[in-house]
């Protein structure tokens, strides 16, 4: 039988991954392909290996079984370029620090530009995509949270990848900023053909804007339509870990 990560649909396939911290286990047989245009939430409880899944799709952990492919082929060999990336915390610096936008967008920008003047073309062209169209020469620790975060999808997107993986980037922010940052991933999953992954232990918030969502905890609990989700009749306890559920169907 073919793989699943062998469907030219497929722009990342997780194949039976299992990891172990020592003796602890983190993850368990997990299989999940990521098909090209889904915006993804993958949600669980603290502990469930969300982050741990999202560090061995990037190849910063190696799993103990199973592999992980990129558009068919092992990930090891993949373009890069093709990646981007947020981590948890992104936008917890020391306020006072004194870098532009400008610079930092440009931090991701000199792997991907051949001469100054593109850089700076790419810069003011993620800018316009997040909505800081003018706001390179501010400094980054006078922006407001929702602001700092758009400069970090700029230096994200500002190499044009094909797939965004986000980690926990809603942690610490109200709701109005929430909805504005939602917005924001919709516009670049419909309009700007980015896939979409969205890590979060918070299972309260997973926004209409998400078409697909992928449960885990050790082992992949759920994984299907936003749709489909909303209406099972799955263990909801077991997917969450005892927390409150609400998902928004409007």
């Amino acid at each position: 039988m073919d793989s699943p990560a062998a469907d030219p649909r497929v722009l990342v396939g997780v194949e039976n991954v299992s990891f172990s911290y020592g003796p602890r286990l983190v993850l368990e047989d997990v299989s999940l392909p990521i098909a090209e245009g889904d915006f993804l939430a993958v949600i669980g409880p603290n502990g469930s290996g969300k982050t741990t899944l999202l560090k061995i799709i990037l190849g910063l952990l190696r799993p103990d079984r199973g592999r992980v492919l990129f558009q068919g082929r092992p990930a090891e060999s993949a373009d890069r370029r093709l990646i981007g990336y947020i981590p948890q915390k992104a936008t917890h610096f020391d306020p006072i620090f004194p870098v532009s936008v400008r610079e930092v967008v440009r931090m991701s920008v000199r792997r991907h530009a051949p001469s100054r003047r593109a850089e700076d073309e790419s810069v003011r062209s993620a800018l316009d995509v997040v909505g800081l169209s003018g706001f390179e020469k501010r400094r980054i620790g006078a922006l407001s949270g929702g602001e700092q975060q758009r400069v970090f999808i700029a230096r994200a997107i500002v190499g044009r990848p094909r797939i965004l993986f986000l980690d926990e980037p809603t942690a610490g922010v109200d709701a109005s900023t929430q909805k504005d940052f939602y917005a924001l991933l919709d516009f670049l999953n419909s309009r700007q053909g980015i896939t979409i992954v969205l890590v979060t232990h918070d299972v309260g918030i997973v926004d209409r804007r998400v078409n697909r969502v992928a449960c885990l905890n050790q082992r992949l609990v759920y994984h299907g339509s936003h749709e489909e989700f909303c209406s099972s009749e799955l263990d909801r306890g077991r997917i969450a870990g005892g927390d409150h559920l609400v998902l928004h169907r409007h």
